[in-house]
């Protein structure tokens, strides 16, 4: 009996099966990959946030004539030209004055002032936000 030389339909379902495979480990692959990335990118932009409301506190208050009140959610200075102003935190987020400084994609989860009535004052700002963290102590220059 002559046998046949073709593909068999057995042989060309276990190829579909192993392409199909194949196909949906590489697709989970670059879509947990996109995940990362997103969530990398996210990490940044939070990053970024706290990094430049830290920037503008830690440059404000160095430069303040002095420290008028001091909670563990607000401060209240008068800045280098002798007006009042202010940081505060609450509602998620870190204002000065009536301005945000933390953008609304951002939620600060937790945000302390500690000042230190020392020569020179000294003011510890903690800040936590959707998994970063910073702190910073800063020593006012005009004293």
């Amino acid at each position: 009996m002559k046998r046949n030389s073709g593909i068999s339909l057995i042989e060309i379902l276990v190829v579909m099966g192993v392409f199909a495979v194949l196909g949906i480990l590489t697709t989970r692959s670059v879509i947990l990959s996109l995940q990362g990335s997103k969530k990398g990118d996210a990490l940044v932009k939070v990053r970024e946030n706290v990094n430049y409301a830290m920037a503008v506190m830690e440059r404000q208050l160095r430069n303040a004539e002095e420290i008028t009140a001091c909670t563990s959610s607000s401060i209240l200075y008068k800045d280098s030209l002798g007006g009042d102003s202010s940081f505060s935190c609450s509602g998620g987020y870190i204002a000065s004055g009536s301005a945000r400084l933390t953008s609304s994609e951002v939620v600060i989860t937790a945000c302390s002032f500690i000042c230190t009535p020392s020569t020179p004052p000294q003011i510890d700002i903690n800040i936590a936000a959707e998994g970063i963290s910073a702190t910073t102590k800063v020593d006012l220059r005009t004293y």
